[in-house]
């Protein structure tokens, strides 16, 4: 179903004790780091309340065994494995769209094709992949990978590996399975299956899907890379980037940039969804609101290995300047900013690990409910932003207090959606749904044609 309107697009990061590095010391928390799915499908119940588009689980896969230096400080992202996690959660709602976290560099198309076609299919067409190609050492380890790709190659292998799915997907038409004839003994139309047969630089296959094309065609493609590569990436695949920034300048630049490379691309810059984070603090006032993040800020642990974006900088002093460091591997847009940021307002480490990596370079709101609002629309309306993916400091409290006093805030602004219009996550965002793609020849993969909007 269409709008006449543009209507903002709110989804939700969802962690065991909230994103704030200070959260898990706070009351109300989650007072274990015990996987319990009754916690989380709490929490995604009450984003649905909320009627926000998505609830979205990241993945930081693998520890290596030498990276437990300090782990009995750190609240580690130690949970449930995205897909069963979402597989589960679809059972307990019936709306929100569900983002699982999924690394290419552990996979193969066709296994993960099948596992999402299987959930688009459990959920009722509410899912969505979050296509990951980063590879901290960790990860490297943890899966016996010796010799890692560089950065530039491991996008290239992600975005064959998401054109070999694609095809996955599209190897059965939409109705295939929906007229078997018992009289005629014929189950099925042999002109509605197509093969998928690809040689390509990382994945040689032959073959067809053994699942049924998914409810929304594909799963809804999420990404949110920052670098010029991850740029491109995007641009030509995601229908929703996670963004970070957090002034509105840096918002509207990257906002104009990713959406003005789709066009080399054949697509439309309104199939594309720019969410940029949004942590925030709400109060009955200013004050309150301030006093909330200054107590989650004071139980920041600044003892034992001091990491920013990946860099460990415990050997500097905490209230000296951030020295200068070589560029890592993973994250080269994120530390950009970051040191963008240092120099920018001359801020110790102490200060930027409580002005960046804290809340990870996202946008911090403090405030009224009013106030959050204010921001939202601010950004919503000048172009920095299709939406938010919001970044709850403290859960479950944080997230609950959004429901309840900034939601309705914005249903008053004519802002934000009353009720769902569709049942499938591609519905919510107002997305096409891809059309069939078929193969000219045995090794090439098209490029996507969309229907209407689901």
């Amino acid at each position: 179903m269409t709008s006449s309107k543009r209507q903002l697009a709110l989804g939700v990061f969802l962690t065991r004790h909230g994103h704030h590095p200070g959260a898990w010391r706070q009351p109300g928390s989650a007072k274990s780091g015990r996987p319990d799915f009754n916690y989380w499908a709490d929490l995604v119940r009450t984003a649905e309340r909320g009627k926000l588009d998505t609830a979205f689980f990241a993945d930081f896969a693998g520890q290596s065994g030498d990276s437990t230096k300090g782990i009995e400080r750190r609240h580690a992202f130690l949970d449930f494995e995205p897909l069963t996690l979402t597989a589960a959660l679809a059972s307990v709602t019936s709306h929100i769209g569900l983002v699982a976290t999924v690394n290419t560099n552990f996979e193969q198309p066709y296994a993960l094709a099948r596992r999402f076609a299987s959930l688009d299919h459990i959920s009722g067409g509410r899912i969505g992949w979050n296509i990951v190609s980063s590879l901290a050492d960790g990860a490297a380890k943890s899966f016996g990978i010796d010799q890692p790709l560089s950065h530039a190659d491991r996008y290239e292998r992600a975005a064959e590996f998401v054109d070999v799915a694609r095809a996955l997907w599209d190897s059965w038409e939409d109705d295939a399975f929906e007229h078997a004839d018992r009289e005629s003994g014929i189950y099925l139309d042999s002109s509605h299956v197509h093969p998928v047969k690809h040689q390509g630089k990382h994945f040689q296959i032959s073959t067809v899907l053994d699942t049924a094309r998914p409810i929304q065609g594909h799963p809804v493609f999420v990404q949110a890379g920052n670098s010029e590569v991850g740029r491109d990436f995007a641009a030509k695949y995601a229908e929703m980037i996670y963004a970070a920034a957090q002034f509105i300048e840096e918002a509207q630049s990257f906002y104009a940039d990713v959406k003005g490379r789709m066009a080399r691309h054949g697509r439309d810059p309104d199939t594309l969804k720019v969410m940029p984070g949004l942590s925030f603090a709400i109060g009955s006032s200013r004050q309150e609101a301030q006093d909330k993040f200054a107590a989650l800020e004071s139980a920041v642990d600044f003892s034992g290995e001091l990491n920013l974006m990946g860099q460990d900088v415990s050997g500097y002093p905490l209230d000296g300047p951030l020295p200068d460091l070589p560029e890592p591997e993973n994250g080269k847009g994120r530390w950009r900013q970051l040191t963008a940021l240092a120099q920018r307002e001359n801020l110790t480490i102490r200060q930027l690990f409580l002005r960046f990596n804290a809340v990870r370079g996202h946008r911090v709101a403090i405030g009224t409910p009013s106030d959050i609002a204010d921001q939202i629309q601010d950004w919503f309306e000048r172009d920095a932003a299709d939406g938010f993916n919001l970044i709850p400091p403290l859960l479950p409290s944080s997230l609950t207090e959004f429901v309840d006093l900034v939601v309705p805030e914005l249903q008053r602004r004519g802002l934000f959606r009353t009720e769902y219009e569709s049942t499938t996550l591609r519905g919510h965002l107002h997305l096409p749904r891809p059309q069939i793609r078929q193969q000219t020849d045995e090794t090439a993969i098209a490029a996507p044609v969309l229907d209407a909007v689901a």
